[in-house]
């Protein structure tokens, strides 16, 4: 089962993408409530997929990607977004972002991206 790490500063939005994928039968979840924090789960865990969001306190998810990325060049990052959010998304893309979700999250759009990439 792949281990999945969710980064997101709101616990609550934490919480709605781990009960969605749990439901879904992904148990092998991490939490991190920032981009420091993001950084130092990854090293510890060597997750197969990092769901983050980008604007979050102390590192945000732009900068956590791309330590995430120069520690590890093959690292698995989707990034999250609210609308309007475009051009850090083009950004976080460039900076080695596999996908972006928007936020709000819808399941559906959750359980097709982390399945398209840990099922494949």
């Amino acid at each position: 089962m792949a281990k999945i790490l969710l980064v997101d500063d709101a616990a609550f939005m934490r919480m709605m993408v781990k009960d969605t994928l749990t439901k879904a039968g992904y148990t092998d979840l991490y939490e991190a409530a920032d981009g420091v924090q993001a950084v130092e789960a990854y090293s510890e865990v060597q997750p197969d997929l990092v769901i983050m969001d980008i604007t979050m306190p102390n590192m945000d998810g732009l900068e956590a990607l791309k330590a995430i990325k120069g520690k590890d060049p093959n690292a698995t990052v989707v990034m999250c977004s609210a609308m309007g959010q475009e051009s850090m998304v083009i950004e976080a893309i460039k900076s080695g972002a596999k996908d972006f979700i928007v936020k709000p999250f819808k399941p559906d759009r959750i359980l097709k991206t982390v399945s398209s990439i840990v099922d494949a």
